[in-house]
């Protein structure tokens, strides 16, 4: 359907028109002589044209303007058949009988052109007072709405909702467990629905719509990194900081390196409304068991046992949720019901002190220095332990209490050498000492100082060379020292 508004002339242009053309019919009786006066058939009209009271120019013809917006509203009809397109612009013609014609219909058009446009009748979605989007028709924004909610509920559940709040049921019955329910789902803002008449290429289609309000924007701007950038330079330019600029880039992390010619997401969407969903949750959960350690004076210290093994519990607990755009905002619990509780897990530990027995954890068994050499293969051989050099003195100290049961010189390559048993199954060997300050079947504590550091045996250098073996097996020391 299409409208064109034609205005009549008000008293005030008629009497413009009756002055220009007294004044014309004066300028003919002037340049031919007293006698020469112009007669009614040597007039012409002409058309002033108007659009919103903006003169255009004149012509000889109505139809000359007539066949211009006929022209616009067919072409536009080719590419926008689902529109009833209006025009948008009120077109005035005043006409004026002058003599000789002053119709110049070129200008006229070409003046046309560039003012005239065509307006589409739409429906906008008006979000807090302001059109925020344009759709087709009533039906179109309501499917816009309609389906900004199903990005975060399902359409069951959605009818579901409306049904109930058809019904108007107050009393609802408990959930069942593991089930959820809706209790509302709405925008954030004011939101409705307005018919205005807009130019066409601003209606845009419902999917495109819902991501326009999803987004603030249709097009994700993106940033084809430079020689030289980096994620800190970039987030700089953009005015945004850097966990932002990862926050827009899934899968991007403060240490991912970034090449020449990637594409970053730069752009901050801002939704124009958000979605408000908030439900009601029943869910089955696991309450956790505690550990319960609990002392015995009689059982030597380091020494544990498991008197009772733990058990989870559960329960059913029913949480109210509001989340927006997808995020819970806020949850709160209503209710719960314990199903089965928890069993503690019961470990004893024993307290009591026994020179000769190790506590189970190693003491670092030099003053200071650092690991000049790990455990494993080594110029083609096993290195059965680990290398300490650089101490800040030359002490050696038992990593844990025990029994010395070798204390003397190795001819296999170890020098002067000390093997302390410490009766939990652990054993300690220390190598190359230059001198030795135990005897075997003495009993030592943590920290006794058993000899001095040197280089004896099969050493290229003043250092501590450390084992561990544990049940006869050796293990990696640096799995038990404690500095």
């Amino acid at each position: 359907m299409f409208l064109l508004n034609t205005i009549s002339k008000t008293k005030r242009l008629m009497l413009k028109t009756t002055i220009i053309t007294t004044l014309a019919a004066s300028v003919v009786a002037l340049s031919n002589g007293p006698v020469a006066l112009a007669t009614s058939s040597n007039l012409t009209t002409v058309y002033h044209v108007y659009l919103n009271g903006t003169y255009i120019g004149n012509v000889n013809d109505k139809a000359v303007v007539d066949r211009l917006v006929d022209e616009k509203v067919n072409e536009f009809k080719k590419s926008n058949q689902d529109f009833n397109f209006i025009i948008g612009q009120q077109v005035e013609y005043i006409p004026e009988e002058v003599f000789p014609s002053s119709a110049n219909n070129l200008d006229t058009v070409q003046n046309f052109k560039n003012t005239f446009e065509l307006q589409a009748e739409a429906a906008a979605i008006v979000i807090d007072g302001k059109p925020a989007v344009y759709v087709a028709d009533k039906k179109a924004a309501e499917e816009v709405i309609t389906n900004l909610k199903l990005q975060y509920v399902s359409e069951d559940q959605l009818k579901e909702l409306e049904s109930r709040k058809a019904q108007d049921a107050s009393a609802l019955p408990p959930l069942k467990e593991n089930e959820t329910r809706l209790l509302d789902v709405r925008l954030s803002k004011n939101a409705s629905i307005e018919a205005e008449n807009i130019a066409p290429e601003k209606i845009l289609s419902p999917k495109d719509a819902v991501a326009f309000l999803q987004k603030g924007t249709l097009e994700e701007k993106k940033y084809a990194v430079q020689e030289g950038d980096a994620l800190e330079s970039i987030a700089h330019q953009y005015g945004l900081k850097v966990p932002e600029l990862l926050a827009l880039n899934p899968g991007l992390t403060a240490a991912s390196p970034i090449k020449i010619g990637q594409e970053i997401n730069i752009t901050a969407l801002k939704p124009y409304v958000e979605v408000i969903v908030e439900k009601e949750v029943n869910q089955k959960e696991e309450l956790a068991y505690s550990d319960q350690v609990v002392e015995d004076s009689s059982m030597p210290k380091g020494e544990t046992k498991e008197k009772q093994s733990g058990q989870n519990g559960s329960r059913t607990v029913n949480y109210l949720i509001s989340e927006q755009n997808g995020v819970a905002v806020k949850k709160t619990q209503t209710s719960e019901q314990i199903l089965q509780q928890p069993v503690n897990h019961i470990v004893v530990r024993g307290t009591k002190e026994i020179p000769s027995r190790g506590e189970g954890s190693f003491a670092w068994p030099t003053v200071g220095g650092y690991v000049s050499s790990q455990m494993g293969y080594r110029w083609g051989k096993m290195h059965k332990g680990i290398d300490i050099a650089r101490p800040s003195n030359k002490t050696i100290k038992a990593a844990d209490n025990g029994v010395v049961v070798f204390a003397g010189y190795d001819n296999g390559g170890y020098g002067n050498k000390v093997i302390i048993d410490h009766k939990n199954g652990f054993r300690t060997l220390y190598g190359h000492m230059s001198s030795i300050k135990v005897k075997v079947g003495q009993t030592v504590s943590k920290g006794t100082a058993i000899g001095i550091m040197g280089a004896t045996g099969d050493a290229t250098g003043v250092h501590l060379h450390f084992e561990v073996y544990k049940n006869g097996g050796l293990v990696n020391p640096m799995n038990f020292l404690r500095r």
